[in-house]
């Protein structure tokens, strides 16, 4: 159990809070803070990690801090919140804890943490400014930007350096004034992999190591999911301090799952393999003078060299046997995902072949680089000689760590289809699949986990000192079974639901009397344009959320003449700038839609008279195109479970919920859900999501139902 002074220290922090801003202590919010206190003060909890759905308007960042603040102090843990996006990251750091700092009698110094490549790399920044060095860096993944024109990037460059000189600029890309192009920045960006560390000449003035040197004496450490995935990868503690040392917080937690698929999935494109083989082999063939001149040994080269060709032509021949699975018809895209993740004998045997030259490759780069590494402190740049090109020791480093970390990468894709299951072996709870984008060189193979929960469980939650998970939406269909199942996160957790302060019944949820089904696609869509005109026409601010664009297209095509709001598309503007944009009209007296995808069904805060009236246009089920979803359906298929049931259902049914949850920001809030799909009254699925929504007001095809 946990102390009584800790009780103390809480209690009091939290009547301290709530007195000095004026606010009454609300239940939910008090119910947060003793799951989390009970969760992290208590040295016998096993495992020490809460998981709090709380409805909008709890307060869970209050809670969540007020609680896990004093004991971590206590315990000598340092608290890292992680939060979904940047912009909520920025939000906590800047506005929240500084309220709850002052406000509570709470003292605690707080630092954000970033990944590298959000910052100025000053010695690839000195290096593009310099004229004795041409394209120094092999970029990591050469498919992922287009190279930007040298020309127009030079000035923006020097301005970098006018506006670090002066102080003006901190070397942050998100606090450069202006925008900056995505190709700009990868030139003048590292990342771990390329990173030399210490032995940079920069290392001083590096923005990145003084924005580090913050976290060392942080109580409070504010960072992103993704961030703390990437640390995870790396082995945990290498980029933010170790899980065995954190309190880790997980403000909308929901997202993780899904974030953490993203971060472990392997991936391997033959285009940009071959590129990055062929411009590895050119930057040795043109660095050996150098190298020799250094006192490398040379008999490195050649069996480099002898490596690459050998890869070139392995590669050429494995994307031959991936195009041979596609049907003859040539297609702009085509997608194969290889049944219950089995890999046939001749591919898999092809593919141990390819990982053994991958893992030659990775132990020589590896000699490489630390040969490269013993003789880079000591040389200076090795002057240009009869034509030879220019050879700076540390960018040969940063390109030899580069190959180090594509040959690591490379050996674990081939790991997972070389030893994979053959045609006579189940499934090993793996998605494997490939796609092609026209012809043989634009092969894509990618394998992943098809959950994600063992991931997490052995990398995060067996390790971490004390855990918080929490979001408004956890729970699908009543229970935690699927978020369970997804996260890893043991059943012997604590396991709570808190309740909105907000009452449901101001909203009225609508399920007006319709014809069409979504399934008859066009019909539905006609309907949708009869009907939507009129469910609007009263209300000055609309959400209308929809699950397909060419339905969203096709509505607002059809409505165009028939409305008189300004309507605002999600992509024709930035999120912010259509959300700026909306209440600019509303706070006008004119009426405004937003028409949204599925990114807006969460994370949109409209209150008041922004939002009355939120309109979905069908019950969000996921598109099933996603090869881990395919593959997770295939699972339960083959234990005869029900995919559609424990996958398809949860998932709507708590997307649903998201939606509906846009239009009650405050407690003042008021207004209409509509959703434009009888499915929810005639079929046996919708009555189970129906009876798990909150207790709104209700009206169903016409009659009212409380």
């Amino acid at each position: 159990m946990i102390d009584e002074a800790l009780q103390d220290e809480i209690r009091v922090a939290y009547q301290t809070l709530t007195e000095a801003l004026k606010l009454n202590p609300r239940w939910g919010q008090r119910q947060m803070i003793a799951e989390v206190a009970n969760a992290l003060g208590d040295p016998e909890a096993d495992p020490p990690i809460a998981v709090v759905e709380a409805g909008t308007g709890t307060g869970k960042t209050v809670a969540y801090l007020v609680a896990a603040l004093p004991i971590a102090r206590k315990r000598g843990k340092k608290v890292v919140v992680a939060s979904a996006t940047i912009a909520l990251q920025e939000q906590l750091l800047f506005r929240d804890l500084p309220d709850v700092m002052r406000n509570s009698g709470l003292e605690y110094e707080a630092a954000l943490a970033k990944g590298r490549g959000r910052y100025i790399c000053l010695l690839k920044l000195d290096h593009q400014l310099s004229e004795q060095v041409i394209d120094p860096v092999i970029p990591l993944y050469p498919d992922e930007f287009a190279a930007p024109d040298r020309a127009l990037a030079g000035p923006i460059f020097d301005e970098m350096v006018g506006a670090l000189g002066s102080g003006r600029w901190d070397g942050d890309f998100d606090s450069w004034p202006g925008s900056l192009d995505a190709g700009v920045k990868r030139l003048v960006s590292t990342e771990q992999s390329q990173c030399i560390g210490r032995r940079c000449p920069h290392v001083s003035q590096c923005s990145f190591f003084r924005a580090r040197e913050g976290l060392e004496n942080a109580d409070i450490v504010v960072t992103n999911h993704d961030l703390v995935l990437s640390d995870l990868r790396l082995g945990g503690g290498v980029i933010l301090p170790a899980p065995e040392d954190c309190f880790y917080i997980f403000d909308e937690g929901h997202q993780l799952p899904s974030k953490c698929l993203n971060h472990f999935a392997l991936r391997f494109h033959s285009g940009t393999t071959l590129q990055g083989l062929r411009d590895s082999e050119r930057w040795v063939e043109s660095s050996s003078a150098g190298w020799i001149k250094r006192g490398l040994d040379e008999r490195i080269m050649p069996t480099l060299t002898a490596l690459f060709e050998d890869l070139i032509e392995r590669t050429l021949q494995i994307s031959e046997t991936f195009w041979a699975l596609f049907p003859d018809e040539v297609v702009e895209r085509a997608e194969y995902r290889l049944p219950h993740g089995r890999v046939p004998a001749a591919l898999a045997e092809q593919a141990a072949l390819f990982l053994a030259q991958w893992e030659k490759l990775h132990r020589e780069a590896s000699r490489l680089e630390a040969m490269l590494e013993n003789r880079t402190s000591e040389a200076a740049l090795v002057p240009e000689a009869q034509g030879e090109p220019v050879s700076d020791p540390d960018l040969d480093l940063i390109n030899a760590q580069g190959m180090v970390a594509r040959a690591e990468q490379q050996v674990a894709v081939w790991k997972a289809f070389a030893q994979a299951p053959n045609t006579e072996q189940p499934g090993d709870g793996w998605a494997r699949w490939c796609l092609h984008r026209g012809n043989v060189q634009s092969i894509e193979c990618q394998a992943s986990p098809i959950l994600p929960g063992e991931l997490l469980k052995h990398s995060l939650w067996d390790r971490v000192a004390g855990a918080v998970v929490t979001s408004a939406t956890l729970a699908a269909l009543g229970t935690f079974d699927r978020f369970r199942e997804r996260s890893g996160i043991p059943s012997s957790a604590r396991w709570k639901q808190v309740a909105s302060p907000f009452d449901p019944k101001k909203a009225i949820f609508s399920v007006p009397a319709m014809t069409t089904e979504p399934s008859q696609a066009d019909a539905h869509t006609e309907e949708l344009i009869a009907l939507i005109p009129g469910l609007i026409r009263d209300d000055f601010g609309v959400l209308l959320l929809f699950t397909s664009r060419r339905q969203l297209e096709a509505v607002l095509a059809g409505i165009a003449t028939n409305i008189s709001h300004h309507r605002l598309v999600q992509d024709q503007l930035s999120k912010n700038a259509l959300l700026t944009e909306h209440r600019r009209n509303i706070d006008r007296g004119e009426p405004s839609a937003i028409f949204g995808l599925a990114s807006f069904f969460e994370g949109i805060d409209l209150p008041g008279d922004y939002c009355r009236h939120v309109v979905i246009a069908k019950l969000p089920f996921a598109v099933p195109d996603d090869p881990i979803s395919s593959a997770h359906a295939e699972l339960l298929d083959a234990q005869g479970r029900d995919p559609f049931m424990e996958i398809n259902v949860p998932d709507a049914a708590q997307k649903l919920i998201q939606a509906s949850g846009r239009l009650q920001r405050t407690e003042d809030d008021e207004g209409r859900i509509t959703l434009l799909d009888k499915r929810l009254l005639s079929r046996r699925y919708g009555r189970v999501m129906l009876d798990t929504l909150p207790a709104f007001t209700f009206e169903l095809a016409g009659r009212a139902s409380r």
